[in-house]
């Protein structure tokens, strides 16, 4: 049997702490041994609730399903773990420190050892109080609220502007190497849009938000797949049914985005962030019911149509706008032209590459635009993801890279960071990745000018037929 006892003090109070480490699978932001953590049983964590932990040993993995045991709720929380050939009883209290600003946090760890590992305990019984010592470092380092703005450093700078190590970093080993990945700044009381949300990188999003304890809409078009992702949203945070919502909506179509931006502004006069999420590649030319080419259409003109329509309720609850793009637009330049493409002259993965250029410019454009107004407008790259779109659009890419690929919720994480954290704050106009504002233009002729910006917003403005009311 091995037996270790550890504490941290973190700067929160105990209330919050006991909340984000009850649901432990958020152990994957705060452990460094966890690679992957998922809560088993819907809804809020209680006795009986499970949670499968997969652990990195070296280069292997092994798997642990643990279980609570006990739950004083605010106080104690006492898991079982099992795996092969190791089982762990451990403990996790949580008592006021310096009067109830700060977090004592005990740790209490028996772990017995089987079979192999059981005559392997003398290597091993110093590697898992490293681990544990590794853990208790990051628990108290993930329930710190940050306040800096991030900026880039000099070496993913560098990796950027090298293009291939900065495309690694793509990877979930960029992803691993963050150095922080917690979300524990809750969020009750917001409101939140995500569009897209019916699967992928959207319901992680939308999951993500509603465990921090914000009001969650989710906006797709299909209300079959709406009702099931609401449902997965529920359970994995343990939210009320209230708490999340559903607004059906065809974005290809311009009176339909309309009509769900006026629903969302009469339901939420106040919206903390809106999460531009939806997006779609077509390999086929295909214009929309208005006329307009359906990947432009899709990726920016419904984003445009959408925000614009909500800017009241985003000023009103001084919110946050994220808008999903692509490292694919680094190959190409804004050209309003190729916007509206000949069908001759159309190809799939550029014209996403070009719809995704000009939603990163429009978001500038925004910044600049309304940035005395309490809004911030960000743009955000999640990664190489492994989602249904990649592999159906991309299959070849999709095959060499998948092994190596993040998946949803390593996809969502800065889009999550952006509309939760205090740090992001300071962001507006940035184009993030893995929380750090990245350069938008690494390939020469491809900068957007501000005053090509301008055009842009005067195109969408042309094209939509919308009317701005402004914020005054």
């Amino acid at each position: 049997m091995i037996e270790i006892d550890r504490h941290v003090i973190a700067d929160r109070p105990p209330g919050e702490a006991f909340r984000y480490i009850a649901d432990f699978s958020t152990c994957e932001q705060w452990d460094p041994a966890v690679y992957r953590a998922e809560k088993l049983t819907p809804g809020t964590p209680a006795v009986g609730t499970e949670f499968r932990v997969i652990v990195s040993l070296g280069a292997r993995r092994k798997t642990l399903r643990y279980r609570i045991n006990a739950i004083q709720p605010g106080r104690r929380i006492d898991l079982v773990g099992r795996g092969a050939g190791v089982k762990t009883f451990e403990t996790l209290t949580v008592a006021a420190e310096d009067g109830g600003e700060r977090a004592r946090i005990e740790y209490q760890g028996r772990f017995s050892l089987r079979g192999p590992l059981a005559r392997a305990q003398p290597v091993l019984a110093p590697a898992i109080r490293r681990m544990v010592a590794r853990a208790a470092r990051g628990l108290a380092d993930a329930l710190a609220i940050r306040v800096e703005t991030p900026r880039q450093g000099w070496l993913s700078y560098a990796a950027d502007r090298a293009i291939l190590p900065g495309e690694a970093l793509y990877t979930d080993r960029g992803y691993f190497a963050m150095r922080d990945r917690a979300h524990s700044e809750f969020m009750d009381g917001r409101r939140v849009v995500v569009t897209g949300a019916t699967g992928g990188i959207g319901r992680a999003i939308a999951a993500e938000y509603a465990r921090l304890g914000a009001h969650v809409t989710l906006l797709g078009r299909d209300a079959a797949r709406l009702a099931a992702a609401a449902d997965h949203v529920r359970d994995f945070a343990g939210a009320a049914a209230d708490a999340v919502d559903v607004t059906e909506a065809d974005l290809s179509s311009l009176a339909a985005t309309r009509r769900a931006a006026a629903t969302i502004a009469e339901d939420a006069p106040k919206l903390d962030v809106l999460v531009n999420n939806a997006g779609a590649l077509f390999d086929e030319y295909g214009v929309t019911d208005d006329g307009i080419e359906r990947t432009t259409a899709i990726n920016l003109v419904a984003p445009f149509v959408l925000t614009e329509s909500l800017l009241r309720p985003l000023h009103a609850a001084g919110g946050r706008v994220i808008n999903m793009a692509s490292g694919g637009m680094y190959a190409v330049g804004l050209d309003l032209d190729q916007l509206a493409p000949l069908p001759s002259a159309y190809g799939g993965l550029k014209a996403y590459a070009r719809a995704k250029r000009a939603l990163v410019a429009l978001t500038a454009h925004w910044a600049r635009r309304y940035g005395d107004e309490g809004i911030n407008f960000n743009a955000m790259h999640p990664g190489w993801v492994d989602t249904p779109g990649v592999a159906e659009s991309l299959p070849r890419f999709h095959l060499v890279m998948r092994p190596v690929l993040r998946d949803a919720r390593m996809g969502a994480d800065t889009a999550v960071w952006l509309g939760a954290a205090r740090a992001a704050a300071g962001l507006n106009g940035a184009f993030v990745f893995d929380r750090k504002p990245r350069p938008t233009a690494l390939v020469p002729g491809t900068r957007v000018k501000p005053s090509q910006a301008q055009s842009l917003y005067g195109w969408l403005r042309n094209t939509t037929g919308l009317t701005l009311h402004g914020l005054g």
